[in-house]
């Protein structure tokens, strides 16, 4: 269990969930594992359940507290709500945030500040790291170009600026990416982004982790009452969860990049499972697939201290942090969005 600016997050599968008097109680194998007053929520939201209680689940209807399902491995299911009004309330200024370019500027600039700062502490922590297998004079200049940018998009505006800051930046850190896959260079090698459809195994890896890291953010985002389709720095297009691919920026590097990096140089996977079809597209098999999804999970159960909040959790649990400090701005709890920075 977990408990996050006023949000409960059971994480321990197999709990089942019921009320006694004023106090949510979880129980697991026969026992108590925590029990919390109902009057200090404002959420409840539980992963791999066994249960709720029906006077648990009415309880919380009449006093708004929402209780969302989620599956063990953080897909979305269900959230049951009573009266909808902050719900709505939360909802209608993210429309007029997202309606107002300007207004959207200075949320996205925070999320591309953090993918920017994050980007440079991956370079400068690999530099320290493996000083010996890295150019280390090109690493460092990289990370004094992405300083750059950084100190330039705490000011932006206009959200054509700031993408053409978030591109610039991504190019570079891009040019030097290859240098910090170590090992299988063979077979892992990065020269550039391609997505539809991925040229090489690398690039299959990360196509994949984003997707996933997408499907987790969404689910962060209808967990805290926000559209996770109506995005500020990614504009509306059917289909798409912008503001999902806007909360991902600023973990992508951090979280999914330093993820398949570590797949391939700690040779969690090979190539083997790896094809190419006849129009160049790199495919994963099942079996690949399966040891990602694996390592993916135990990932997010490791453990972090949130830079901002300087709570405990686990890496599965930063996007919910991050949902939840966007929804907070948007409510004017906060002046501004926090981003993740990691270092």
């Amino acid at each position: 269990m977990k408990k996050m600016l006023n949000t409960l997050f059971v994480t321990t599968p197999d709990t089942y969930l019921s009320l006694d008097g004023e106090n949510i109680v979880i129980k697991g194998e026969e026992r108590v594992l925590g029990r919390y007053p109902l009057h200090n929520l404002e959420a409840v939201c539980t992963f791999g359940y066994a249960g709720v209680s029906p006077a648990l689940m009415g309880s919380c209807a009449e006093r708004n507290i929402a209780l969302t399902f989620m599956t063990r491995s953080g897909r979305f299911l269900a959230r049951v709500i009573g009266e909808s009004r902050g719900n709505v309330i939360l909802r209608k200024e993210q429309y007029r945030i997202s309606d107002d370019e300007r207004r959207s500027a200075l949320v996205a600039r925070n999320m591309i500040l953090g993918k920017v700062y994050n980007s440079k502490w991956i370079l400068e922590r690999a530099t320290r790291d493996y000083a010996l297998r890295l150019d280390a004079g090109r690493m460092k200049q990289v990370s004094a170009g992405l300083t750059e940018i950084m100190n330039v998009v705490r000011y932006v505006e206009d959200l054509e600026i700031l993408r053409g800051l978030e591109g610039s930046a991504a190019a570079q850190y891009n040019s030097v990416f290859d240098e910090l896959i170590l090992q299988q260079k063979d077979d892992f090698y990065f020269r550039g982004r391609n997505k539809r459809p991925p040229l090489d195994n690398v690039n299959a890896l990360l196509s994949f982790t984003y997707t996933l890291l997408a499907g987790d953010a969404a689910a962060a985002l209808e967990t805290v009452g926000l559209d996770a389709y109506v995005g500020f720095l990614h504009r509306d297009r059917p289909g798409r969860v912008s503001l999902a691919l806007d909360l991902m920026e600023e973990l992508r590097g951090v979280y999914a990049d330093r993820f398949v990096l570590s797949l391939i140089n700690k040779k969690v996977i090979t190539a083997k499972g790896f094809y190419r079809k006849e129009n160049g597209a790199v495919i994963m098999e099942d079996d690949i697939r399966k040891s990602v999804l694996k390592a993916w999970q135990e990932r997010k159960q490791e453990g972090i201290v949130h830079p901002y909040l300087g709570e405990k959790m686990s890496w599965g649990l930063v996007p919910y942090a991050q949902a939840l400090l966007l929804a907070r701005h948007i409510r004017g709890d906060l002046e501004e969005y926090p981003p993740f920075l990691w270092k």
